[in-house]
């Protein structure tokens, strides 16, 4: 007989888990008992949120759900924030919490970290919250969790176990469910779509990172529609260099003008929404004719109208649609996409361009990389307009639900999934304090990170802000550390740079060339002059 912590243990390997972020306390100590020798890699960050953003960077990576472990109470509410930002870009997480004896529970007895309900507080953010209480919860409950991430819009799961619940034996087998497949469009739908695409004078594909494993199934699509390609932020990466590509953001007004001109509108697995479509927060996005929209949520669909709306998973959309749509029906699209590349790269202005060539310079000095950042200058730059070249390698929590300190521990998250691709992790020196301890993870994982520090003392976007709308700054100039003191107490080397492109690249190359992390930054505060 094993008890439930080891069954969750053992249910968590069947399931291919292969990492799991958390910090052992009093409330998790069952959850550990068969950890050491399940094969599990634990990883052990800083604070309970590292935890949670670095099982997004992993998930962001593999396509496989990250899971973490926390304690009850603060453990919990620590974690909240990453789960957020994983509902908010579609992400697979797994968060496995304790919670107070079964008999304790709601009745407000002060027993150490507790909450009035804890599962209401997790379920605030997470697509389920599930409490074992019986030695037959667990492995259904996981199961829910693993279907879902399988078969809809991914998202955070939870799953608490009481204190004295965990101690229970738990007769249950290892086996598992068999792993749903994603929902699959009908061929009605399909045929639906091929004939509107088939008959398009002019269509434009806008595709969001529902597609973002059908590189070279999408690139097939756009040439033989002859269509211009609008990525999302998180499609970015996929078609790099192609002449259908165009990797701007749609709520630039360039973007605006090419989607509305086009007489049919293909959106593949993108939510719409508004830190894509209307990050200037107009109150309109894009008038999108004749919309086919392909998502794996009905939910999702129910909210925009559309011509055609097709439920299903958007690469296997992507796919099928390629075996019945006639190659040349649609008109050339590449001078349509070279046009709208031209003007959005215009449209962005002289700093956020300036960001953006240097954004192109540390790909070309890194190639291959999965770059990962914080809300800071250089994403922003990125996310108006920059073409990655490596499918799923650009992802930051600028958009969505916007979470700073993300940067450095997803970066870790995405080092350990793929520990064979540099990473380049983009943190301002505001957003590098929200998780500077989270440092001594890549440094004890050896992990191949640059972790690039875009100093520009303080918030200067949101200082830039409150200029604008005639307000004093105010916040806006936390007094940064001394960085290379930082990387020193982590026994990380450190490359010092100016923002000029020749010192850029010779910093990340030598960066790279180092084994194990690195952190490189940038004396932003002479930017604008220098360029």
């Amino acid at each position: 007989m094993t008890s439930i912590g080891e069954a969750l243990v053992a249910q968590l390997a069947a399931r291919d888990v292969d990492i799991v972020f958390g910090i052992p306390g009093v409330h998790t100590v069952e959850l550990y008992r068969g950890l050491a020798a399940s094969g599990i890699r634990h990883i052990t960050p800083r604070h309970e949120q590292g935890a949670g953003f670095m099982a997004d960077g992993y998930a962001r990576v593999t396509g496989k759900p990250g899971v973490a472990m926390v304690i009850t109470g603060p453990g919990l509410t620590n974690i909240l924030t990453p789960m957020a930002q994983a509902r908010a870009d579609s992400v697979p997480m797994l968060v496995v919490s304790g919670v107070n004896a079964l008999p304790s529970l709601g009745k407000g007895l002060g027993h150490l970290h507790e909450l009035p309900d804890q599962r209401a507080v997790a379920g605030g953010v997470a697509v389920s919250s599930e409490r074992v209480e019986r030695q037959n919860d667990l492995a259904p409950m996981l199961d829910r969790a693993f279907a879902r991430f399988a078969t809809a819009r991914p998202g955070p799961s939870h799953i608490e176990i009481p204190l004295d619940v965990v101690k229970h034996n738990c007769a249950q087998p290892v086996a598992t469910a068999p792993l749903a497949s994603p929902p699959k469009a009908s061929r009605d739908d399909i045929s639906a779509a091929a004939r509107m695409l088939s008959s398009a004078k002019a269509p434009v594909i806008v595709s969001g990172g529902g597609v973002r494993n059908s590189d070279a199934q999408l690139r097939a699509l756009a040439e033989r529609l002859g269509a211009p390609v609008v990525l999302t932020t998180n499609a970015r990466g996929l078609m790099h260099r192609h002449r259908l590509c165009v990797p701007a953001s749609p709520t630039l007004q360039s973007m605006r003008t090419l989607i509305e001109s086009g007489d049919v509108v293909l959106a593949l697995g993108t939510e719409l929404g508004q830190t894509d479509y209307d990050i200037y927060g107009t109150g309109s996005s894009a008038n999108m004719n004749a919309l086919i929209r392909v998502d794996i949520c009905p939910e999702q669909l129910s909210k925009h109208d559309a011509a055609l709306k097709i439920c299903g998973d958007a690469d296997g959309f992507v796919r099928s649609l390629l075996d019945i749509v006639p190659m040349g029906q649609g008109s050339c699209g590449g001078d349509r996409a070279e046009e709208a590349r031209q003007a959005a790269f215009d449209e962005i202005g002289t700093e956020m361009r300036a960001l953006s060539r240097l954004l192109v310079t540390m790909r070309k000095a890194v190639p291959g990389a999965i770059m990962i950042g914080d809300s800071t200058q250089l994403i922003y730059a990125g996310n108006l307009y920059y073409d990655h070249d490596r499918p799923g390698g650009w992802f930051n929590a600028a958009t969505g639900f916007g979470a700073l300190g993300f940067g450095i521990p997803a970066a870790i998250g995405a080092a350990l999934a793929d520990p064979k691709s540099p990473v380049l992790c983009i943190t301002g020196d505001g957003g590098a304090q929200f998780a500077l301890p989270e440092l001594m993870v890549a440094v004890e994982e050896s992990l191949p990170i640059v972790f690039i520090v875009w100093n520009n003392q303080g918030y200067r976007e949101i200082a830039t802000a409150m200029e604008a709308d005639g307000i004093a700054v105010i916040g806006c100039d936390p007094t940064p550390p001394d960085f290379a003191k930082i990387a020193d107490a982590c026994a990380m080397p450190i490359i010092r740079c100016g923002t000029d492109g020749g010192s850029v690249a010779n910093a990340l190359k030598k960066a790279v060339s180092t084994a194990g992390p690195v952190m490189v930054e940038i004396d932003a505060t002479t930017f604008q002059a220098e360029f």
